[in-house]
């Protein structure tokens, strides 16, 4: 499989690059991997990159966009933060791939058991941790069940995972309200913005609509 050069990214619409995630992710269930000449990739990709989505996804290291996608390089912009919410800076970015290199598609990759999310469920303290905890808390807060706090900490996996559910739901809330360039692209059909859960057992990625 070859990396993607202007041509080729200038034949990818919203669907068509979701589509492209999805069987991705599907050949990494498998145990497959489209076959790519890493070195030929490093080589085409010299003078220019045409990815065709932006992924926004949690640090941790069972989580790479890239591996559980199935995607070579120059195909995607990964970008990555504990808990995978959203800043300025990572809005920033986010414009700048879409806008100017092109991506069609915005993920905001959440996952089962994240570290990040169990740490604001459990108002955990620690330096600059403590800040970027407070991030997450309106997902936590706004996960109304159960109401006995007593399950509401990382000790309670289903809790966790709805937590981390809604958060990917704020995240793309915020990108829509705080972002007129990608709210405006999504507007005119330009993009997509969508988000998605990782299983952590079984490696699948389900995309929430």
């Amino acid at each position: 499989m070859k990396a993607h050069t202007r041509e080729t990214q200038a034949t990818m619409t919203p669907e068509k690059s979701l589509q492209y995630l999805t069987e991705g992710n599907q050949r990494f269930q498998d145990n497959l991997k489209a076959h790519r000449n890493l070195l030929e990739q490093v080589n085409d990709t010299s003078t220019g990159q045409f990815p065709f989505a932006t992924i926004l996804s949690c640090i941790d290291s069972r989580v790479s966009a890239e591996l559980v996608f199935d995607q070579g390089l120059g195909d995607v912009f990964s970008i990555r933060i504990a808990g995978n919410f959203v800043n300025q800076d990572i809005l920033g970015s986010m414009e700048f791939g879409c806008k100017l290199a092109g991506t069609k598609l915005v993920v905001v990759l959440g996952h089962t058991s994240c570290g990040a999310i169990k740490g604001a469920c459990d108002n955990a303290k620690l330096g600059n941790l403590t800040a970027m905890l407070n991030k997450i808390k309106p997902a936590v807060n706004s996960v109304l069940e159960p109401k006995d706090a007593s399950l509401r900490t990382s000790a309670n996996l289903d809790f966790v995972d709805n937590v981390s559910a809604q958060n990917v739901a704020l995240t793309i809330a915020r990108i829509r309200n705080e972002s007129d360039v990608l709210s405006e692209m999504e507007q005119n059909g330009e993009i997509m913005i969508i988000g998605a859960m990782y299983n952590i057992n079984d490696g699948a990625v389900t995309f929430l609509k």
